[in-house]
This record gives structure tokens, sequence and C-alpha cells, in this order.
């Protein structure tokens, strides 16, 4: 089974997946690494600073080293398009703000991400394409708080727990919308 952990740039989806990595077994996929690593992409995006990832191949890629036997984690703003089922970060957007001026983001590409999270750009998208998807806040949480909510997820899936996860970590249940458009 593949589960993605997937949100706006800057909510916590590399700093909870190394987290997990580090006190877990679960084979974690950092799938922005993978594209650059073996260039899986198309082209690259000189004005916004990123590449065009081929998505075609990535699958292929992801499939090719997925476990089988057990849940393999997905770790990227993409990975939705790829997962059975995922796990959408979400964090406010002036805590965002902060988290991508550290990164020494483009004041353009900051906007479009901050833009993308208020409108759950990524949540709309995850509940197309995916089976399962789960919502969790981490605006004011720390990367062990939202560990933990990621293995309860993960344990739930396991025993076929969706309907309670779902009423736990229901999607939507976040909006930024008003206070950020406002």
């Amino acid at each position: 089974m593949l589960v993605g952990i997937t949100g706006t740039p800057g909510t916590g989806k590399t700093s909870v997946t190394e987290l997990l990595e580090s006190r877990t077994s679960y084979r974690v996929i950092h799938i922005n690494e993978l594209i650059r690593e073996e260039k899986l992409y198309s082209e690259v995006d000189a004005q916004r600073d990123c590449v065009v990832a081929d998505m075609d191949r990535v699958d292929r890629r992801v499939r090719e080293m997925a476990d089988s036997d057990d849940i393999t984690i997905l770790d990227s703003h993409l990975s939705h398009h790829i997962a059975d089922s995922v796990i959408v970060l979400r964090t406010h957007p002036d805590i965002l703000r902060e988290r991508l001026e550290k990164r020494r983001y483009s004041p353009e590409k900051i906007q479009e991400n901050l833009e993308a999270e208020a409108l759950d750009i990524i949540l709309c998208e995850s509940a197309e394409w995916c089976d399962n998807v789960f919502e969790i806040d981490t605006t004011s949480q720390s990367v062990e708080r939202t560990l933990s909510d990621i293995l309860s997820i993960l344990e739930g899936l396991v025993l076929g727990r969706e309907k309670e996860l779902a009423d736990r970590y229901r999607p939507g249940s976040v909006d930024w919308s008003e206070d950020f458009f406002s």
C-alpha cells in the first residue's frame, strides 16, 4: 500500500517523514529527491525555480521501489498523484510564509504556495486521486505530535479502520480561506 504524506511546501512533510524513517521500519521514498537524482522530469522551469516532473516515469519508478508486502510512505507535495491513501499536512499561511521565507523562496513562489494552501489545492487534488484522505493541521504542533498522528493513521489503515480515521482526521476540517482572503 502506498501512503502519501503530502501538502504545500513548508507544511512539515520531510521533517516528519525523516523522523518516521528514523523511528520505524516503514520504507520511505522521498519523491522530490528521486525526481532530481534520477532525472525523472521533462523540463526545468527556470522562472518558477523548479523541475516539471514526468509523473508517468515517477509512478513507474516508485512502484518498482515500493514494498509490495507492507506500507510504503511517499514524501512529496506530488505524492497524492501516486498514493492509494494520503495524509495532507496543513499549516496556517502566516506560519507557512515564515517557513518559506527562511528557505529563501522568491516572493512570487511564496505567494503561489500561500494561495495554494489557502485554497486547499492539494487537499482537493488528493480527494480526486486517492481512496482515503486524511488531514492534519501542523500549524502549532511539534513534529513528534505530527508523527504520532501519522502513526495512528497508519495503524488504522492496517486494521481497516478508515471510517474511524475519517472522523478524527476529516478532510476539509482545516480552512484558511477567510484568514487569507479577507
